[in-house]
């Protein structure tokens, strides 16, 4: 390729790392991709461990796969920046070295985060963060001082999942208000650590990392991590983000528009010129990576995960089917297509999987399929399914709108769809037509990963501010416009949706069965 010059971000997913290289106009080159899972440690209900050293280990193997398919010099790669999956927390000792770190979907602190719901503290913790203690640090670190009080006595520092990816390359720790802020020990107002917030969590305040803004440089890779990576020691390490709302600035979108992010879990968005926090505790809002802005979201637990699952538990031709291809194609592409000779409704099979966001009851019923028609085993079988599950997220875009809309009191009509369930063609046309609005796709996908290059490039002179390449990143692939049968039909099939999952919720409330997740705190 020559000497193009290139931008690294990593991304630590909930279910994957990924390591991508874009070049000066923001075009993705070249991408490498490794799954992962979180494991349930002993005897601990609910608790999932981040394992550090495997995972790295992922990063490191996706950093060299990235630069090897791309045929590069790793001397060409100008910066490198991180993003993450929000809430997931490391720990560190005096020394810098990791002691104990988890997940997002850690759920450990059931009982520490019902008493902080029982005596007051996770409402003004709200109030203040914008976000509910069912999913962040406050609850995990009661937890640790109850049932770890070793471990957290050698506790010395700590940061979120893209500072631990930043701190590996280059030694150094700090955090940045976008995935600090997910930490639920914020002062969202103020974009810096709460002294409240750290006082009721029992953390010495003085052991917070600095925070600082996206975009700035913080150290260079190290000789060790050169050695591990085949990247440049002395390369620039620049501060990114968070993910959903690096995803935000890697599409391009402004105030006010809606915006849903389509990963592991599903983001629907609208960033704000003010920290405005949900008065009926539904919504989290959390710090934008740009200075001002304010994000208010609602999150669709699972809902690419669940693809995911189908993906793996019964679709093992169109895994074969992709494999035997010689392309660069996935089995999600012959899933969609069996998906789109189905029509609206699913032939009446239902999905349920995520439900709207509540903070303070924000339990996913049990995961299920229902009305299969026994009669027709075509109409009703796998490729309706597939159809139902994209159906169910798409409610809950809908759903998460109209809460949004509520609380903000207007937003823009049209839905920007990226993440990885954009690169999909029935998926984004199933959200237009469950919304009947206009969905625009953006022409790079990964915009996350995209987000942490602008940071990475914003870090190095390559841009003058993180804004600076918005119109190059704005632009849509592709527009999906509503039809209008589709969308009268599923307006109908959306409020039975809504009624059927709460009757299913109902099932798991009374213990009949096991919800696809309960949050600490509900």
């Amino acid at each position: 390729m020559g000497a193009t010059p290139l931008l690294l971000a990593i991304d630590a997913g909930t279910g994957s790392c990924r390591a991508l290289l874009f070049d000066l106009d923001c075009r993705l080159i070249s991408s490498a991709l490794r799954e992962w899972r979180h494991q349930e440690p002993d005897g601990v209900t609910g608790g999932r461990d981040f394992d550090v050293d495997a995972n790295w280990a992922a990063i490191v193997w996706c950093i060299r796969e990235a630069t090897r398919r791309a045929g590069v010099d790793t001397a060409d790669i100008r910066a490198v920046s991180s993003t993450s999956m929000r809430e997931g927390v490391v720990l560190y000792d005096a020394a810098g070295r990791e002691i104990w770190a988890c997940p997002n979907v850690d759920g450990r602190a059931v009982d520490e985060a019902a008493e902080l719901v029982r005596d007051g503290r996770a409402e003004q913790i709200f109030r203040e963060g914008g976000d509910w203690v069912s999913m962040t640090t406050p609850a995990r670190l009661l937890w640790l001082a109850r049932h770890r009080p070793d471990l957290l006595e050698r506790v010395a520092g700590i940061g979120m999942l893209s500072d631990w990816i930043l701190c590996r390359l280059s030694g150094e720790l700090v955090t940045e208000p976008s995935c600090g802020s997910s930490s639920g020990m914020f002062d969202l107002g103020a974009r810096v650590w709460s002294r409240t917030t750290s006082k009721t969590s029992g953390f010495p305040f003085g052991n917070l990392p600095p925070v600082v803004d996206p975009g700035t440089v913080i150290g260079e890779v190290t000789a060790a991590v050169a050695e591990q990576t085949g990247l440049r020691a002395g390369t620039p390490v620049v501060v990114g983000g968070a993910d959903t709302q690096l995803a935000l600035l890697g599409a391009g979108i402004g105030e006010s528009q809606y915006a849903v992010i389509g990963g592991t879990f599903w983001q629907n968005t609208v960033l704000l010129g003010e920290p405005l926090v949900d008065p009926e505790i539904r919504l989290r809002t959390l710090c934008h990576v740009i200075p001002g802005q304010w994000m208010l979201e609602g999150i669709g637990f699972y809902c690419g995960m669940g693809m995911r699952w189908f993906r793996d538990a019964f679709c093992e031709a169109e895994v074969a089917r992709a494999a035997a291809s010689g392309e660069d194609i996935d089995a999600y592409t012959f899933m969609e297509a069996a998906a789109a000779a189905v029509p609206p409704g699913s032939n009446g099979v239902l999905a349920i999987l995520s439900g709207l966001m509540n903070a303070r009851r924000w339990v996913q019923a049990s995961p299920s399929f229902l009305q299969f028609d026994v009669d027709d085993p075509v109409g009703s079988g796998k490729a309706a399914c597939i159809r139902a599950l994209e159906e169910a997220a798409a409610y809950v875009v809908r759903g998460h709108r109209d809460i949004i809309r509520d609380v903000t009191g207007s937003i823009a009509d049209d839905v920007i769809f990226t993440g990885g369930a954009a690169k999909g063609t029935l998926w984004p046309q199933i959200i237009a037509d469950v919304l009947d609005a206009p969905v625009h796709v953006p022409l790079v996908k990964e915009s996350s990963a995209l987000g942490a290059a602008v940071c990475a490039g914003t870090g190095v002179g390559v841009f003058a501010s993180l804004v600076e390449p918005r119109e190059l990143l704005a632009g849509s692939e592709r527009t999906l416009l509503p039809d209008r049968e589709a969308a009268a039909s599923y307006t109908e099939n959306y409020r039975r949706w809504q009624a059927v999952y709460e009757r299913m919720l109902s099932l798991s409330d009374d213990g009949l069965l096991n919800p696809l997740w309960r949050p600490p705190g509900v």
